[in-house]
């Protein structure tokens, strides 16, 4: 291939890839809808309302009924559900969780004024979110910064540390580092997460070492085409998906799942039970980026037992001993 043929296949391969990126950041945007969406119900007209979003939406909601109020809010604070209508003595009152998702938040509200028919109606953040962030705008800026910086650090990683020991060591700085440094900036400047520092630092150079470790490992074992694999699922899968701004419900399925299965889901998740909800909800997301962590060991690991078997000097041959005659 000439100088012409490889830069007309560049630019074409560039703007394909330009094209997949737009599809994979703005579809998922623009088809959020609930799904499933895990919401209780309590109170004496409990089956009626029940009924009336089965009816009206189905599909939508994954309803829960529960005996009263002190159940739901229970309920909402261990992550099994997104929010609450309550119902007995009036109009129906409705229970939220913005710390959860505000997008969630903001459409169980337009919900709660359709049933009590007027635009001011009882609602109560169970759960809020960090009042310098009350819309969860900085909160889901936040996802893609973490990862951009574990893809570089990655790259940087794999092209200037020639040894797998030695990228580990360096994969680990970086996590421990990163973590300990954005929840600095996150916590003190832009003030966005509550939350215990040391906790969230935790969390933060989890996924740091998540997904610089991944980068690091699939280029060592399978070259710098690993840099493009583990980015491109990264980027164009694991970001758009992650439900950063919205909630994994939202998302078209089984995107929105997928999202939680790549470290970019699953660290939005574990931010939001650390800082939000003591821990509640915490388990799944938690052991999906330990398994990531624990891929990246052993991707790391394989390259540094091919690095010491090749910088390993071959055994020297034996000396075959010459047969000595014995004279009588």
């Amino acid at each position: 291939m000439n100088v012409i043929q490889r830069a007309v296949a560049l630019g074409v391969g560039a703007a394909l890839l330009q094209a997949l990126m737009l599809i994979a950041f703005a579809w998922p945007a623009t088809n959020i809808a609930p799904r499933d969406l895990p919401l209780a119900v309590s109170g004496p007209q409990a089956a009626m309302v029940e009924a009336r979003l089965t009816g009206r939406t189905p599909g939508a909601f994954e309803l829960t009924v529960l005996p009263d109020e002190a159940a739901a809010r229970a309920a909402i604070g261990e992550r099994e559900v997104y929010g609450a209508i309550v119902t007995g003595g009036g109009a129906p009152r409705v229970l939220i969780a913005s710390g959860a998702a505000p997008a969630v938040a903001q459409q169980l509200t337009q919900i709660g004024q359709q049933m009590s028919g007027a635009p001011a109606a009882p609602v109560e953040d169970v759960v809020p979110a960090d009042p310098d962030d009350p819309r969860g705008a900085g909160f889901g800026a936040m996802a893609l910064p973490l990862v951009m910086a574990g893809i570089a650090g990655g790259v940087l990683l794999t092209l200037l540390v020639p040894t797998a020991g030695g990228r580990a060591l360096g994969v680990l700085v970086f996590g421990i580092a990163g973590g300990l440094l954005s929840m600095l900036v996150t916590q003190t400047w832009l003030s966005i997460v509550p939350g215990a520092y040391l906790a969230l630092s935790a969390v933060a150079g989890l996924v740091s070492f998540a997904v610089a470790g991944t980068v690091t490992g699939l280029a060592t074992i399978v070259g710098r085409a690993g840099i493009g694999i583990a980015a491109l699922t990264m980027l164009l899968i694991g970001n758009p998906f992650s439900a950063a701004t919205a909630a994994p419900e939202l998302l078209p399925q089984p995107w929105g799942a997928i999202g939680q299965l790549l470290p970019p889901g699953a660290a939005a998740s574990l931010f939001r039970s650390v800082a939000f909800f003591d821990g509640a909800g915490a388990q799944r997301p938690l052991l999906v980026l330990l398994a990531w962590a624990a891929l990246a060991v052993v991707l790391l690991g394989i390259g540094a037992i091919r690095d010491r078997r090749r910088t390993e000097p071959d055994r020297p041959a034996e000396p075959a001993v010459a047969a000595v005659p014995v004279t009588v």
